[in-house]
């Protein structure tokens, strides 16, 4: 038998390194960062314990990583959705929608990412955290933003503020009024994107339909 090319064992990797991503969102989200081991998500991606050293450093960067992917992959979901447009303002509004739908849908898992960024590992840089920061940049640009690497960090940051604020225990502020912020913000038309049932905040929302 003949030795497989570099190309094939590196699709290998991928492969792999996407299924210990994915196990680990499952299993957090299903247990807990606490009750869930290294050795449970190399059991659950089919993988050896060793793999999971391999690739990361440590549960707490293989988390920040695996969220990243879910954020990028849902990001990217919601920017490609049909009708796909390539209007600025709604490709920001779907962004937004879409990270406020994690916090909503994965409370568990996205708390536990962000008390992880808190602590003294900080934020992990990987190839995950790349793609959707150029996912997110891209959306800026798209959006029409004069000064995109100033304008993206600050978007990042409002959305993690947001994300904190829907996510934070026994003070949790309602999804609906951070979206109205967000969206009056950047003067979104509150029906981009996917508007919440029930109209705006208070029943009135500007319009915002002439600008650009």
């Amino acid at each position: 038998m003949s030795p497989r090319s570099a190309s094939v064992n590196e699709e290998l990797r991928r492969r792999s390194r996407e299924r210990l991503l994915q196990s680990t969102v499952e299993l957090v989200a299903e247990r807990g960062y606490e009750a869930t081991t290294l050795g449970d998500i190399a059991d659950r991606a089919g993988a050896a314990r060793g793999l999971v050293s391999y690739y990361f450093p440590g549960k707490r960067q293989l988390l920040q990583s695996a969220v990243h992917r879910l954020m990028y992959l849902t990001l990217y979901a919601a920017l490609e959705r049909e009708p796909r447009s390539a209007c600025g303002r709604e490709r920001l509004a779907r962004a937004i929608d879409a990270v406020l739908g994690l916090a909503r849908d994965e409370p568990l898992l996205m708390r536990t990412h962000m008390a992880g960024i808190l602590t003294a590992e900080g934020f992990v840089q990987c190839p995950e955290q790349q793609r959707l920061a150029e996912l997110l940049r891209d959306t800026v640009v798209r959006y029409g933003s004069a000064d995109p690497d100033a304008d993206y960090p600050l978007l990042r940051a409002q959305l993690m503020g947001a994300v904190v604020a829907i996510l934070l225990p026994g003070a949790p502020m309602p999804a609906r009024r951070l979206r109205a912020e967000l969206f009056q913000r950047y003067g979104l038309d509150w029906e981009l994107g996917v508007p919440p049932d029930g109209g705006p905040p208070g029943g009135t929302f500007p319009s915002y339909s002439a600008h650009p």
